[in-house]
């Protein structure tokens, strides 16, 4: 498949990442489910159907996404992507992480950058239901990072899972990308980001008085404060810091023995391009594709007024070079 190239008339990463936004498809339907968690909470799953039925359907392969910080099925790569998968008579799934599909779940916890447990129960479930159909997923920017931990912790043993992974524009360490998100005109990133977080935050507030400091929250202006006081206390760790060292991905690279691709942009105003992984730093599984150009899981392509197509089907050329009778 042709190498991403960037248009001429859209030039840097910020224009790259936010014009998507303006050339977002029209919402897709989708068929929803909710799924009860082993704890006593529930994640919403929306399914993308092929347009007909297939005879071999139950053979077909299944493309399970997880979206990123704040995204949902009605993000503009999860419609795209959904569309090409159908497109071809794949089923495709987006699965909402806690909260992010338009309802409050119920418990403290929300989601978080490393939740490798929640990926893991997700996919054993769909393993469960669809044993003999082939299984690939996809990780966006937080989802990606929070997939390639898992796909580290498990090893090998992945592929009882999965065909093969792929991880769009993943902040591999936390750390780094949360403080680039703090600098600069990336700072608007980080205020819309935390219109939602903060609004959320809120809600559980009311629902579970005394969960946190109300005033920090508020107050924060950045990602680290705002992990510092909800998303850290609320999963289980000391502090900002610790969530980000934990939860980073980076440092699984190496364990993965999964056929996996790594998509980042060099111009990604999410991750700067020193913080990507060497190829010391990844496994000989793991394909890295590193563009000039690109963005934040924006990848525009064509002419004025651009198309979304080049990253739904370089990931679904990636997929079906892994499985030469799909």
């Amino acid at each position: 498949m042709t190498p991403y190239r960037a248009p001429d008339w859209l030039p840097g990463g910020h224009a790259q990442t936010i014009y998507p936004l303006l050339i977002k498809p029209a919402p897709r339907s989708y068929r929803r489910q909710r799924w009860e968690t082993p704890d006593g909470d529930f994640i919403d799953v929306d399914w993308a159907d092929p347009p007909t039925a297939s005879v071999s359907a139950d053979s077909m392969p299944l493309l399970v996404l997880f979206h990123g910080l704040e995204g949902s099925s009605r993000s503009h790569y999860a419609i795209t992507l959904m569309s090409a998968c159908t497109a071809i008579g794949w089923t495709g799934v987006v699965v909402h992480f806690r909260g992010c599909s338009g309802e409050i779940n119920r418990l403290p916890r929300a989601y978080h950058s490393g939740d490798s447990t929640e990926i893991d129960w997700i996919l054993q479930r769909l393993q469960q239901l669809f044993p003999a159909r082939p299984r690939y997923a996809v990780g966006v920017s937080l989802g990606g990072n929070a997939l390639l931990k898992w796909l580290g912790e498990r090893q090998g043993n992945a592929a009882n899972f999965l065909r093969a992974a792929a991880a769009i524009s993943a902040p591999f360490d936390l750390g780094v990308s949360g403080h680039q998100l703090a600098c600069g005109l990336n700072r608007i990133y980080t205020h819309h980001f935390l219109q939602t977080l903060k609004r959320k935050a809120a809600e559980k507030l009311r629902r579970h008085p005394g969960l946190f400091d109300a005033q920090r929250m508020r107050a924060a202006s950045c990602l680290h404060e705002f992990d510092d006081v909800v998303t850290a206390p609320l999963h289980g760790f000391a502090s900002a810091d610790d969530y980000w060292r934990r939860a980073s991905s980076k440092p699984w690279l190496t364990a993965i023995r999964l056929p996996t691709l790594l998509l980042n942009a060099r111009n990604d105003p999410f991750l700067p391009a020193q913080a990507l992984p060497a190829a010391s730093q990844t496994a000989a599984s793991v394909q890295a594709e590193f563009p000039q150009q690109g963005g934040h899981v924006g990848f525009v392509s064509g002419r004025l007024p651009g198309r979304l197509d080049w990253l739904p089907q370089r990931i679904l050329h990636f997929f079906r070079n892994e499985v030469r009778d799909v």
